[in-house]
């Protein structure tokens, strides 16, 4: 328990009374107990708090402070206690310590070894004034400025560094006025000196474990949000829904953990569990780092990494323009030019007619009957010349792609619409016609199945992490938000009693944000009452937990992350009397 930093602690020099034997036996065994519990307290603040009480009661200490060293090297007031002016500040008294941090230097930049604390963490060794009054070599006029000001009298002062296993300083515990059984000031003791500076090593011990394993949370926390500002960089629509998943999925839990009736009266999450659904939350969509973008963000049908669409608008604009070219070199050869100029007219209301027709299929947002794909096939069937050879000017690999069905050399007669041999790329098929006909939405099973199986990728990803045993459950939170209460979600095909109550919230936490987002280029933003509606549609068809539903609306959870995430004009009043069993909490 780092007893090997004591400086002083010689048990073979304890000798003297059996009362005082067994006096200082006790301190012995309560150092021990000390360590023991020290190592194993997690909270920082109670861990600092009880390092300080602790040394105050085996030193019968007035008053007392443990400062703690900071990033820019200075002395930062953590924890502050003094019986006689009944003073507590610092850790769970949720009361900030008003002080400024200590400095290490001074402003000419030499070391500050004016003040006794920063002394003791320059030299790292431990400081026993007798009265601070006489002092020689240190600067207590702050101290008599505070005594004028309060009546007291600060006498006695114990200053300790506390040192890591490396040996660095990483605090100092301070004690002032020691008292004998009545009350009276008096010297820190030889005997108390070398118990207080094993306290101190093994609080450093205990600090340094804190603060390590406080740093590895908050690098696994960074590492967590670089891979959702990767996926940012790639889409900031996916980017922004990886950062509010989060927020959904804790203001539900926390609804949950609130809950004292009803089915989650005995829901609750510790630190860990908390954690745990955090990072599962942050990480959920992860595998969509290998998802292409052009998929994900895929706003029309024709779209891959740009929209095809102006190409066949342009194609369109040739079939036009042939039809002018016609008219004029039918009047030059002395035909009818009423009934040429009847003609063309007819073809180019026709083409406009066309034109409008497939611009608004590849935007996706009517259902394509077989009557509309029978009509996309039709104008797909119209033909038009090709003047220009189409296998120049092409990378190396789609050059090869036109190798086994290469197009004819021009002048070539080509349909309006098509679907090559050369648009199956891998899995993905980008024939045009094929694409038009998407019946509903723009994405093709294949695309749809690349971004389903983002969810495999991502349960893939984190199977390979070598998780603690209290974030054990992070890839199942991350990776079962696509099941539905009935089973017929994926990958796996969960039902509702196949998953833990985080991993339901993760569902409903996905799809609310999905739902409510205003950053997606194929969807006008929908207001909130829209999206309880549809929510609550997909409650009925037991596809979401129907109590967290419920409890999601109920606490309020919803309007709290709408008033934050969504814009003025989508937040609008929502009856939660049509959607709710119990009405007291929301009222």
């Amino acid at each position: 328990m780092g007893m090997q930093h004591n400086q002083g602690l010689n048990l073979g020099a304890m000798s003297g009374t059996s009362a005082e034997d067994a006096r200082r036996g006790k301190r012995l065994e309560r150092l021990i107990e000390l360590g023991i519990a020290l190592s194993a307290e997690r909270d920082h603040d109670r861990l600092m708090e009880r390092i300080l009480l602790e040394a105050k009661d085996l030193t019968n200490a007035d008053g007392g402070t443990l400062y703690l060293r900071t990033e820019d090297d200075t002395l930062r007031f953590t924890i502050l206690r003094n019986d006689t002016l009944n003073t507590a500040m610092g850790g769970t008294t949720g009361k900030a310590i008003p002080f400024p941090p200590l400095p290490m230097t001074l402003p000419d930049g030499a070391p500050n070894h004016n003040n006794v604390a920063t002394h003791a963490a320059l030299t790292g060794t431990s400081i026993n004034i007798v009265d601070a009054y006489e002092a020689e070599g240190f600067d207590f006029s702050g101290t008599k400025t505070f005594d004028a000001g309060t009546g007291y009298r600060s006498k006695s002062f114990l200053t300790i560094p506390l040192k890591n296993f490396g040996g660095a300083v990483i605090g100092v515990l301070q004690l002032i006025n020691a008292r004998d059984d009545d009350g009276t000031v008096i010297p820190f003791t030889d005997e108390v000196q070398p118990l207080v500076e094993a306290l101190a090593s093994q609080a450093a011990v205990a600090i340094d474990n804190q603060q390590l394993m406080a740093a590895q949370r908050d690098l696994l926390d960074s590492f967590i949000k670089v891979i959702a500002d990767a996926i940012d960089s790639k889409s900031p629509y996916t980017g922004g829904h990886c950062r509010r998943v989060p927020m959904i999925a804790e203001l539900l839990a926390e609804a949950a953990c609130r809950e004292t009736e009803g089915p989650f009266a005995e829901f609750d999450l510790d630190d860990d569990q908390r954690q745990e659904l955090h990072l599962g939350a942050w990480l959920h969509d992860c595998g969509k780092v290998t998802t292409p973008e052009y998929v994900v963000d895929k706003a029309t049908k024709l779209e891959t990494i740009y929209d095809r669409i102006h190409e066949v608008r342009t194609r369109f604009e040739v079939l036009r323009r042939d039809a002018e070219i016609a008219l004029w070199k039918g009047i030059a050869e002395g035909g009818d030019e009423a009934a040429l100029r009847a003609d063309f007219e007819k073809t180019v209301a026709a083409l406009e007619d066309d034109w409008a027709f497939i611009a608004e299929t590849n935007i996706g947002g009517e259902f394509t009957t077989d009557e509309r794909k029978a009509r996309v096939k039709e104008i797909g069937a119209r033909t038009w010349t090709r003047h220009f050879d189409r296998t120049l000017g092409l990378s190396w690999e789609e050059g090869k792609r036109l190798e086994d069905t290469p197009p004819p050399p021009p002048p070539a007669t080509e349909r309006l619409l098509e679907d090559r041999p050369d648009h199956k790329v891998g899995i993905y098929d980008k024939g045009e016609i094929y694409n038009l006909c998407v019946g509903r939405g723009t994405l093709t099973d294949e695309e749809r199945k690349v971004i389903n199986d983002h969810i495999v990728v991502t349960q893939q990803m984190l199977a390979r992490l070598p998780f603690p045993k209290h974030l054990k459950r992070v890839p199942q939170i991350a990776g079962n938000h696509h099941e539905k209460m009935d089973g017929t979600g994926y990958p796996a095909g969960l039902a509702g009693e196949d998953m833990d109550v985080t991993e339901r919230i993760m569902c409903i936490a996905d799809i609310f944000e999905a739902l409510t987002a205003a950053d997606r280029p194929y969807k006008t933003p929908k207001t909130l009452s829209e999206c309880v509606k549809i929510l609550n549609f997909m409650r009925k068809d037991n596809h979401i937990d129907g109590d967290l539903f419920e409890l999601f609306l109920r606490s309020g959870a919803y309007k709290e992350y709408a008033e934050v995430c969504l814009l003025p004009e989508q937040i609008d009043e929502v009856d939660l009397s049509q959607y709710l069993t119990r009405m007291d909490a929301a009222e």
